[in-house]
């Protein structure tokens, strides 16, 4: 290992600005801030609550060193449970620990092949719907702890909150939400009322994760129960986790190996279900609190799975006793500290198609849950928005040279599928001059859409007597001319 790689190495897991302390304080906030979340989306699986849990830390223990965004925290819930339900309800936990197996073996091979490019197509608009809406997500999720309670449960959730953003005025040594639940906690231990606690979301593990294998047939009908899920699984986890990531990059001003993050995704849900456990993704709203309390190395990541470890088995008991109202104080904070409060003065500010993009990615994630189906359509809007943008800049100036008879047709702008209809409507093919000149020098073809356009429009004005010559081709259009319509490129 070269001096640059170590420098690097040591750079990830030790020099954050907060340091190891700080490092391993935040991390264990996200271990607590990630229990209510992947026991809620075990339920919504269809699994067991552990299931999730030893999926969370074995994913957790995976990612710190396999990962390529220091202070990202990833586990067991999702959009990926989403997909996960439909098979677990017809086929069972068997088929979607295979499911969970292939779908981290179609990561790895995502990353080998660079496929974290796409991510380039994503905009800052689409971003900051994504964050926004699963800022409304968190607090939403909360909402059903707060409904048919006592006032003891309000007064403790208020409590908490005044710790969070009260305590951090006086010291901010011990990262506050950590404060919170230990003193609710123990408010709770000592003065006995009806609220609901930890061991009221489900039962968590008596005992450590065991090496699984799955006990499935070796078919290909098996393969092909399992293959769709495990793609949808693979895809919906590495969309989640690269939006996560880049959020990440935005909030620390750094950057990340993006293509490492879905290779390393890959290698921690392989180890998952190899342990019994569900695919997971990255959690932005764990790992957004994470960066908000100090956690910017590996290190927060290693300790958020070592510690749900800890928390999981040896301290089980006194964890069942944490009040709900801490996790969902917590989980308040970390909602509020993502939501993007300037993007709503900028829906003034900026242009109108981005403030479209964005509160269309927010809608359907909020209406359907579903982060991935808001973001796809983001980037179509995106896309859509794009194309009808570039078709305005495309022009066809005509002019006439009476001496020779010719018309002059000057493109300028770009011609591609979504421009060249109207490229072709310019001309005039029953125009009576003699010739005909398309001067293309400011101009660029980009796809065949482009190129075809281009040879129908030449072939009808020669097939009704007009010699037409071309002139200006750069050397990119001109080899796609050569590959897909040669016979355009001479004189008529």
């Amino acid at each position: 290992m070269t001096n640059a790689s170590l420098s690097r190495y040591r750079a990830e897991w030790f020099d954050g600005p907060g340091g190891v302390r700080r490092d391993i304080l935040a991390g264990m906030v996200g271990t607590f801030a990630l229990i209510p979340e992947v026991i809620a989306f075990s339920f919504v699986a269809g699994v067991d609550p552990q299931v999730g849990l030893f999926a969370s830390f074995v994913i957790g223990i995976v990612i710190a060193f396999a990962g390529g965004r220091p202070a990202m925290i990833s586990g067991a819930a999702g959009s990926v449970a989403l997909v996960a339900a439909a098979l677990v309800h017809s086929h069972g936990l068997s088929y979607l620990l295979g499911a969970t197996l292939l779908a981290g073996l179609l990561q790895i091979g995502f990353g080998l092949a660079k496929l974290d490019i796409l991510m380039r197509f994503v905009s800052r608009s689409v971003r900051t719907g994504f964050v926004n809406a699963l800022a409304i997500l968190i607090f939403a999720a909360q909402v059903p702890q707060m409904l048919g309670v006592t006032w003891h449960t309000y007064a403790m959730i208020a409590g908490g909150l005044a710790i969070i953003y009260l305590l951090p005025r006086i010291s901010s040594a011990i990262p506050s939400p950590l404060i919170c639940i230990l003193v609710l906690t123990g408010i709770s231990v000592v003065v006995p009322m009806p609220i609901h606690t930890v061991a009221d979301l489900g039962r968590l593990p008596a005992s450590l994760p065991v090496l699984t294998i799955p006990s499935l047939p070796v078919a290909w009908d098996t393969l092909r129960i399992i293959a769709p899920y495990a793609l949808a699984m693979a895809a919906v986890g590495l969309l989640e986790s690269m939006m996560t990531a880049s959020v990440v990059d935005d909030l620390t001003e750094t950057t990340s190996n993006k293509a490492r993050e879905c290779t390393g995704l890959g290698l921690a849900n392989v180890a998952a279900g190899m342990f019994g456990g569900i695919a997971g993704c990255g959690m932005i709203g764990q790992t957004v609190g994470n960066i908000r309390y100090g956690g910017r190395g590996r290190l927060s990541t290693l300790v958020a799975g070592l510690f749900l470890l800890i928390v999981m088995v040896p301290l089980r008991p006194w964890v069942a006793q944490v009040p709900v109202a801490a996790l969902v104080a917590i989980m308040i904070m970390v909602s509020v500290s993502t939501f993007s409060w300037g993007s709503l003065r900028d829906l003034a500010r900026h242009p109108k198609v981005s403030g479209v993009v964005m509160l269309a990615t927010v809608a359907v994630t909020v209406a359907t849950h579903d982060l991935s189906a808001g973001v796809i359509v983001g980037v179509l809007l995106s896309g859509v928005f794009f194309a009808f943008k570039v078709t305005r800049l495309m022009n066809v100036q005509i002019d006439h040279d009476p001496v020779s008879d010719t018309r002059i047709y000057t493109v300028s702008g770009q011609i591609f599928f979504a421009s060249a209809d109207m490229f072709a409507d310019r001309f005039d093919l029953r125009d009576t001059a003699r010739q005909a000149r398309i001067d293309l020098s400011a101009a660029h073809l980009w796809d065949i859409t482009a190129v075809g356009a281009l040879e129908d429009v030449v072939t009808k004005m020669r097939r009704h007597g007009m010699a037409v010559e071309l002139i200006g081709l750069n050397e990119a259009s001109a080899v796609l001319i050569d590959r897909h319509a040669p016979l355009i490129g001479g004189a008529g």
